[in-house]
Parts: C-alpha cells; structure tokens; sequence
C-alpha cells in the first residue's frame, strides 16, 4: 500500500476531465492537481516554452511527493513525448495511449481535434503513422474549443456554430473516429456528438486509466485527500471547477507559486 498521491497538471481548467474520471476509477487514490491558469492557454506558446512551463511543474508535483505524474494537457504532452520518467518518478502523457486507443476503434481514417500547438506539432499523425502506416490521419486546430470550456459557453448555439466551423470536413467525409486531442474538449462531447452523430469519441480520461493502472504502483490507502492547485485565483476557476467535478467534492483551492 501507498497513500503517496497522484499527480496531475494542464494548463487550466480541462485537466480536470482527466481528474474526474481517475477519481472515479481509482477510488482508493489521492491526487494533486495543478491547474496553471495564470499562464494560459499552452495551445499558442513555442515548444519551448511549453517544456519551461512543463519542467517547473512536474518539479512542484515532485515536491508534493506524488508516486506517478499525469500531464494532462496535450499541448504539454507534445514536448514530452516517449519520456517514462521525470526525476525517477514514472511519467505519463495523453499523446502515445490516445493514438493507440484510436487504431482499436478500426476505421481507416482518425480525425485529431486539437490546440494550434498540438496540431502544429504532428505529435498524433506520427504516432499513429509509427504503429499503422495505412491509417489516414485528419487533423483539424480547433482553438475556440478552449475559451468556450473555460468561460463555460457549451450547450448553446454559439457552440454550435463553432463546433459547425471546425468539424463540416469530419462529418462530411464520415469519418468514424475522433480523438478529442485537448483535455478541455471533454466538456463539448455531448455537442460534438450531436453535431457528427455516431462517431466514436477518444477521451484522456479512459485511455489514461488503462495506461495508470499499467504501471502497477501500489494502491492507495487511509484517507483520501484531492487537491486542486492553481497559479491565480478567480471565482470564475473556482465555480466551474466544482461545477466540472460533481458529484466529486472539492475542498478550497490552493494558489501556488512556482
């Protein structure tokens, strides 16, 4: 047994989908989440910025004694690609688990939704290339996508629109998967579905349990404890974070400095 906590971190507030659902799926665990709110969104910096930012954080979740890292943010994941390991403490990103939970689905062509950073990267077209060549890979930047979640705008007709915008070329070319290649995408499933009808939807949450539960570190134990760490504070963050967790309960969120 182990009661070292989990690590978790995105850029704001998206990782949280990821939270949520290992929260659930691994109900004898802690976890500290990092949400570094006053620095984004990651979808429009350089790589290297990205890996300073990245770099600062895991240091911080280091220091939190976490016995796993989870970047949840695949704006981050693109920098840290095929690294197992921060510091000694086993790593895992969105990218590699993703793209192969897309070629289970067996359809020919898989279509990324992504930030500009995530897309400009390539980082799911070569992976998906390096484990099936013949597989077509479409990838769309959807930047949008993002201030909707974080300004909780879903479920409407500017959502709509949007999600019109961006996805005209998936729905018309029938293409069966969709890997939704940004944390914060989760929260626009509903309407994506919606909008593409039957369509099979790849989700951080449930690839990165599987990939967790790989690793085969030692259970949780005692109390269980879920921090959510922030570099600013707003009542806005605070609402739709509660908002995005329930049923999960969340104490008061900690501001930190890195």
């Amino acid at each position: 047994m182990n009661s070292r906590p989990i690590g978790i971190f995105d850029s704001g507030l998206g990782g949280l989908t990821v939270l949520k659902v290992l929260a659930k799926n691994f109900p004898n665990e802690s976890f500290v989440y990092l949400g570094d709110i006053a620095r984004l969104p990651y979808g429009n910096k350089s790589p290297e910025t990205i890996r300073k930012y990245g770099d600062q954080i895991l240091r911080f979740l280091k220091d939190q004694d976490v016995k796993a890292m989870v970047i949840a943010c695949n704006s981050a994941s693109t920098v840290y690609l095929g690294e197992k390991f921060f510091e000694g403490i086993p790593l895992l990103n969105v990218i590699e688990p993703g793209a192969r939970a897309a070629l289970e689905k067996g359809t020919s062509t898989i279509a990324v939704l992504g930030t500009s950073a995530t897309i400009r990267s390539h980082a799911y077209e070569q992976t998906i290339k390096t484990l099936s060549s013949k597989t077509t890979v479409v990838e769309i930047a959807c930047p949008l996508f993002v201030p909707l979640v974080e300004e909780g705008v879903v479920h409407n007709e500017i959502t709509d629109l949007v999600i019109k915008r961006y996805l005209e070329k998936v729905k018309a070319d029938k293409i069966g998967t969709v890997i939704l290649g940004c944390t914060h995408y989760p929260v626009l499933a509903d309407d994506i579905r919606k909008f593409l009808g039957n369509v099979n939807l790849v989700e951080s949450g449930e690839v990165l349990t599987r990939e967790l539960k790989s690793l085969n570190i030692p259970s949780g134990s005692g109390t269980r404890q879920i921090r959510v760490c922030i570099t600013d504070v707003t009542d806005h963050f605070e609402r739709l974070a509660k908002e995005l967790m329930a049923p999960e309960r969340l104490g008061p969120l900690e501001k930190i400095v890195l």
